[in-house]
């Protein structure tokens, strides 16, 4: 069994460290808008019964628009996290996994606890007829790096072409409608889309999240993780959130992507990536500035696979950019 991840989070373990309550704290470390967006009225129904049909039903076609996705329904899961422990079931004994790094690293962990040999890669032409399964995050966290769809559709056709998968994370896909590859889960049935709902919604705690794919795929998942895995007001939260107008939520992930990266540049950090809901930097004492933030109760990611690499972010108000402004002013990185 491998070592547990370390994610971004974990404001209780900060504040026992460097003091502070957890309300204290400001938390960059995540990839989740920082500005929750209000929740719809919910029928007492939802609360009291076993989640009905028709509420699965209208998520599930509310999501098909929503991600102009193709194949079957949008399944609805109780956040992606809960599918990809079941990936390794998709993959034949013997075969190998490719993951194109460095990216999210519970799909390494979970395909090394269930036995199998995972070969991180970094371009298609490194896949190869051993790999049963590939798993691309687009854009990727933590690099921001992307692919476009007309490419991963040239990935999905090599894959098929041994027997293989093609899993596409579409995490922080959200704001980068263009690059997704949802539509094309029909045309594609070894194609597989995770879709998350709550970063971009800024409702993590929610726990939902969605897989799009051919409709046998879907079933397998739905067998797997049983009746009721998501909860009625989850379901009507999803249908009333998604079937209505985003654009005020894109607007506002903008406007704090730029006063974040504002504060960046002012500091003269050294931006090497990031999705709209965060920002890489690059620092050679990247752990010591993680450190002087943490002092200063101001929370961000460090990668033990990257040392000179932090993920920063965004603060939910210019309060929030001046805070870290400020601390970022006092720890005068060289």
């Amino acid at each position: 069994m491998s070592a547990p991840i370390v994610h971004g989070g974990g404001i209780t373990e900060a504040a026992a460290i460097f003091g502070g309550r957890p309300e204290d704290w400001l938390d960059l470390s995540t990839g989740i808008n920082p500005n929750p967006v209000t929740l719809p009225d919910i029928q007492i129904q939802a609360w009291h019964r076993l989640p009905d049909r028709h509420l699965v039903d209208s998520a599930r076609n509310t999501a098909a628009r929503y991600y102009h996705s193709g194949g079957g329904l949008p399944l609805p899961v109780p956040g992606t996290q809960s599918v990809i422990q079941l990936l390794p079931r998709l993959v034949a004994a013997g075969r190998r996994i490719a993951i194109f790094g460095p990216t999210y690293g519970e799909y390494a962990r979970a395909f090394v606890n269930a036995g199998f040999a995972v070969d991180e890669i970094v371009t298609p032409d490194q896949l190869t007829p051993d790999h049963g399964l590939a798993v691309l995050v687009n854009p990727n966290n933590p690099t921001g790096r992307t692919f476009l769809p007309v490419d991963i559709a040239g990935t999905a056709q090599r894959m098929k072409a041994h027997g293989g998968l093609l899993l596409v994370d579409e995490a922080f896909g959200d704001t980068e409608p263009h690059l997704s590859v949802a539509a094309q889960a029909g045309r594609y049935d070894n194609l597989i889309v995770f879709r998350s709902f709550g970063k971009f919604f800024g409702l993590a705690g929610l726990r939902l999240g969605f897989v799009i794919a051919a409709e046998p795929v879907l079933s397998m998942f739905q067998e797997w993780l049983g009746p009721w895995a998501v909860s009625g007001p989850a379901l009507v939260v999803a249908t009333k959130l998604m079937g209505g107008d985003t654009q005020a939520v894109q607007s506002l992930i903008m406007a704090r992507k730029r006063g974040l990266e504002a504060v960046l540049r002012q500091a003269d950090l050294k931006i090497i990536g990031g999705t709209r809901l965060f920002t890489l930097i690059e620092h050679e004492r990247a752990s010591e500035l993680h450190e002087h933030l943490c002092a200063a109760w101001i929370l961000t990611r460090k990668f033990s696979y990257a040392p000179s690499w932090l993920r920063i972010g965004l603060a939910p108000d210019a309060t929030g950019d001046t805070r870290l402004a400020d601390a970022l002013r006092k720890a005068h990185p060289a």
